[in-house]
């Protein structure tokens, strides 16, 4: 889905132009004859889609000036470009003030235009996640802030604030990697303890023998190596929200133990004299079934009736395929400006194959598979190419290498598609020396394999001509060769070093 830009200006042919040349840039172009026509598009069901506004600042009616200024008391965040025939100082000056982020002047350079948009767009998506880690950090991460477009989502919206009006326990359900801690922060960040502490713990990440003294802390001396006291999670969220996540893994001795603190409002810390009284709202999380292990006696259900008090649960991804589309987008705005990249979106049918896919780690994997794909990507926009492991799970999806020297031989009728990559240095993204598809007398991707005598060349003089030709085809870009190496820069370092290979002679 491409992102969409907002373009408001009252002259035709301009706008035919900006439209044309937004289109031509990748984006979608959402057209605005005046300011008023603008504010509509922006509170209408498109909305949500605008990403940046092209503005002419001078207009009948509603000039652009006043429209910035309609425009901070709705979508502030929006970037915004203005265009107009004065290039003078004092026009520009206005428009800086009054909310804009740039300017360019009539007729329109296209290619100014285009670096500009790709900016701002870069800028805003880190702002924004500057924003969420802040609001996130602080406390005060609400709904608004989470990606939720499928109906099945907006039913766990409606109950989350429900349940944010009191201190009433509540129990996220749901599988792995669906949002079950965003969930669980957008309900404090919605009640009256945002702003307060909100503490996280994975009950399952704990040792066994360190669960109680975490959860309740501990006196100087309690123990072998207790040379501190420690207050534990539930005297570190007083005032705030406790987050018990995989609560199903805590033994039931720890359970026992759990069951008083929520009941009497106080924690024995390990090694004191007398109980400690704590102010907490309990959030608890489960991706097992809690009522199954109640009945087979590996949950307590008393424990369980005091945590299941306000159950929520948070669909998996291939239940709510409607949040696919626009949680591609955001990863792909999020990590392509956190790594430097130029991928501005994603094509139509890549996209049709991440909904048709289950995404067993729901929205995690999905997170990890759109990073990934950034990093690798060639072009500026990521194709099923860029999604290899997803496309040999979902029927009717195949991928190509793309063609490089070497691949064909004449007017290239002996083409021959090449095997995915192994991971590690030789043939991380690149084909395999080793394999018999990609040897086409004794050379591959202009590499030799073997010696004049037919023999096979050693793995290191094969690896340093590879480290030579990857050099020469990024132009010593360091950062880039070590990228499709699959190795990281220090390794990179390390093996030229050991191999003895001149960096200035190679690229």
């Amino acid at each position: 889905m491409a992102t969409g830009i907002l373009i408001v200006e009252d002259d035709p042919t301009q706008r035919r132009i900006l439209e044309e040349l937004v289109r031509k840039f990748g984006y979608e172009p959402f057209p605005a004859e005046d300011a008023i026509k603008g504010l509509e598009i922006l509170a209408g069901p498109e909305g949500k889609r605008i990403a940046l506004i092209i503005l002419d600042l001078y207009m009948p009616g509603m000039t652009g000036l006043e429209f910035l200024e309609h425009l901070s008391a709705r979508r502030r965040e929006l970037p915004v470009i203005v265009e107009t025939a004065e290039g003078s100082i004092e026009t520009v000056v206005k428009a800086m003030r009054a909310g804009a982020d740039d300017f360019v002047v009539k007729p329109v350079n296209p290619e100014r235009l285009r670096v500009s948009i790709q900016n701002l767009l870069k800028v805003n998506a880190l702002t924004e996640e500057v924003r969420r880690l802040n609001k996130k950090v602080k406390g005060e991460l609400t709904f608004d802030d989470l990606i939720a477009e499928s109906p099945a989502m907006r039913q766990v919206i409606r109950l989350g604030r429900r349940a944010a009006e009191s201190n009433i326990p509540v129990l996220i359900e749901g599988e792995s990697g669906v949002g079950k801690e965003m969930v669980a922060r957008a309900i404090h960040g919605e009640s009256k303890r945002a702003g307060g502490p909100f503490v996280a713990v994975n009950c399952g990440a704990i040792p066994e023998t360190l669960v109680e003294s975490t959860l309740f802390g501990h006196e100087k001396g309690a123990f072998t190596g207790a040379v501190s006291k420690h207050l534990g999670k539930f005297q570190e969220a007083s005032g705030g929200t406790l987050f018990l996540d995989e609560v199903g893994e805590l033994s039931l001795d720890m359970q026992v133990k759990l069951l008083r603190a929520l009941q009497e409002g106080e924690v024995d810390p390990v090694g004191a004299r007398r109980p400690v009284k704590v102010d907490v709202r309990v959030i608890s999380a489960t991706n097992r079934d809690l009522i199954t292990m109640t009945r087979e006696g590996q949950f307590r259900e008393d424990l369980f009736y005091r945590l299941n008090v306000f159950p929520i649960m948070v669909p998996p991804l291939r239940r709510r395929v409607e949040d696919i589309p626009p949680l591609v987008d955001h990863f792909i705005h999020r990590f392509a400006a956190e790594e430097g990249r130029k991928v501005r979106g994603i094509d139509g049918r890549a996209l049709e194959m991440l909904m048709k896919y289950d995404w067993p780690g729901n929205v995690r994997q999905l997170e990890n598979t759109v990073f990934r794909a950034i990093v690798l990507a060639e072009g500026d926009m990521l194709t099923v190419n860029d999604f290899p492991q997803i496309a040999s799970l979902v029927e009717g999806y195949d991928v190509r290498a793309p063609e490089t020297e070497g691949e064909t031989g004449g007017g290239g009728e002996n083409t021959m598609p090449q095997p995915q990559a192994r991971q590690g240095l030789i043939g991380a993204g690149m084909p395999m020396a080793a394999s018999s598809d990609t040897v086409a007398d004794g050379m591959a991707l202009g590499v030799p394999v073997v010696t004049e005598g037919g023999h096979i060349r050693t793995l290191e003089e094969v690896e340093a001509d590879m480290i030579r030709l990857a050099l020469k085809r990024y132009r010593g870009q360091m950062s880039e060769v070590a990228r499709k190496l699959g190795i990281g820069r220090s390794t990179l370092y390390r093996k030229i070093r050991a191999l003895g290979i001149d960096v200035k002679k190679a690229s």
